[in-house]
């Protein structure tokens, strides 16, 4: 593939990760309201269904993206994003004339049977660069996922005055239509690359991924760190009112904190290329996990609302950069016949920890809303001293050869 089309390919699918992820989180700032619209009155089967309906999605992802990444392994990944959003546009859209809760929970779990995209879209742009630019492609993708959730809920927020409530489900359902034909009209498949074990089952190919040096390692820090960047969520709103704002203000400066933890994770993803370029693996994983962690200790020894905006930025920077970072050497070891494979079973890693996340840091928040930033920091150093001991002091960056760039966990 010559070098216009691989830039071609690597932007499209980081432009058509973020139309989607952006048209995915378009309707969570009404979504309690939206089930209210349904019928529901009571304020803690509100609180209920809004939860269920926003956790089936990632939790049937976290079964089916691997699977689908072995569709994609086999068939061509832009067949398997074509399918995937075709079935956002379907359901999207048929939330949109839903009458139960029920029916809205069912329509979200659905989708996340042929969810997925989000780890293809990454393995289409890995696949699609040269392999001494593989940690630039994927940091271009995730840059696209993190701007997504950013601006989705602001739009979305805007969109439900003017449009309502139903007719917002139909704009997002016309945002996967925007991604899908952008990936029809620019995105060119890659030649595959047969090998004589391509057509290897499904168990054998999981068990091969399992057993590769340091893969098992690459999945802890993907769901470490993603454990962290979602901790946030239960308790940051109850932490800006604890600092001292007023309730008036809480919802716009706890939104304003969330943008710019996704901003700056988003420009952490495009950091972390250029590190590698200078230090190896190991050295970013390290300084970001530690960066991260003091940044957080800040917020525990000295809360205000200035320090936790600051610690926010810089958390989210750093751990943006250690995602990128540890996703491109995990890429650098996956097999030909595997790829879309490997990245299904990472994205998994990650949608257990946004799973886990939230609701081990809602209980950990009901004892203190300070302990969580604590326990973020135990965790990050738990996860520096792993990658310090087990990560090979030869991972200089994930293309430098073939070899694999982590020792054995």
């Amino acid at each position: 593939m010559d070098e216009r089309q691989s830039r071609r390919n690597i932007l499209a699918a980081a432009t058509a990760g973020c139309i989607g992820f952006t048209g995915f989180t378009l309707v969570m700032p009404f979504l309690p309201l939206y089930i209210a619209e349904l019928g529901t009155t009571d304020v803690g089967e509100i609180a209920m269904w809004t939860g269920l309906t926003l956790g089936a999605t990632p939790a049937v992802t976290a079964i089916s993206a691997p699977l689908w990444g072995r569709v994609g392994d086999k068939y061509g990944s832009k067949l398997l994003v074509i399918r995937s959003l075709s079935a956002f546009i379907l359901t999207k859209a048929g939330m949109a004339f839903v009458t139960a809760p029920w029916q809205l929970f069912a329509l979200r779990a659905l989708l996340g049977v042929f969810a997925g995209y989000g780890a293809l879209t990454m393995s289409m742009a890995a696949q699609s660069a040269p392999r001494d630019k593989m940690a630039q492609a994927i940091g271009t993708v995730q840059t696209g996922h993190r701007l997504g959730p950013a601006i989705g809920p602001v739009i979305g927020g805007i969109l439900a005055p003017l449009v309502g409530l139903r007719n917002s489900f139909l704009v997002a359902a016309a945002f996967y239509l925007a991604a899908m034909v952008l990936i029809l009209l620019v995105y060119v498949e890659p030649p595959k690359r047969v090998t004589s074990q391509t057509a290897r089952g499904g168990r054998e190919v999981f068990s091969q991924l399992l057993r590769l040096p340091g893969f098992l390692l690459a999945l802890f820090v993907i769901f470490g760190l993603q454990t962290v960047d979602r901790s946030f969520g239960p308790v940051l709103p109850l932490f800006v009112q604890q600092v001292g704002v007023a309730a008036g203000r809480i919802a716009f400066v706890a939104g304003v904190l969330f943008s710019l933890g996704a901003i700056s994770a988003a420009a952490g993803s495009q950091l972390g290329p250029r590190l590698l370029k200078r230090y190896s693996a190991k050295a970013v994983l390290v300084a970001g996990a530690l960066t991260a962690a003091i940044a957080l200790t800040a917020i525990v020894i000295a809360p205000s609302l200035l320090i936790l905006g600051v610690a926010i930025v810089i958390a989210g920077t750093a751990m943006g950069a250690g995602t990128t970072t540890i996703y491109a050497v995990a890429g650098g070891l996956l097999p030909a016949d595997a790829h879309a494979t490997g990245f299904g079973v990472m994205t998994t890693a990650s949608l257990l920890g946004l799973a886990v996340s939230p609701v081990v840091a809602g209980a950990i928040g009901a004892a203190g809303l300070r302990i969580v930033f604590v326990a973020d920091v135990f965790l990050l150093v738990a996860l520096t001293a792993l990658i310090f001991t087990k990560l090979g002091s030869h991972a200089k960056r994930e293309t430098e050869s073939a070899d694999p760039a982590l020792a054995d966990p």
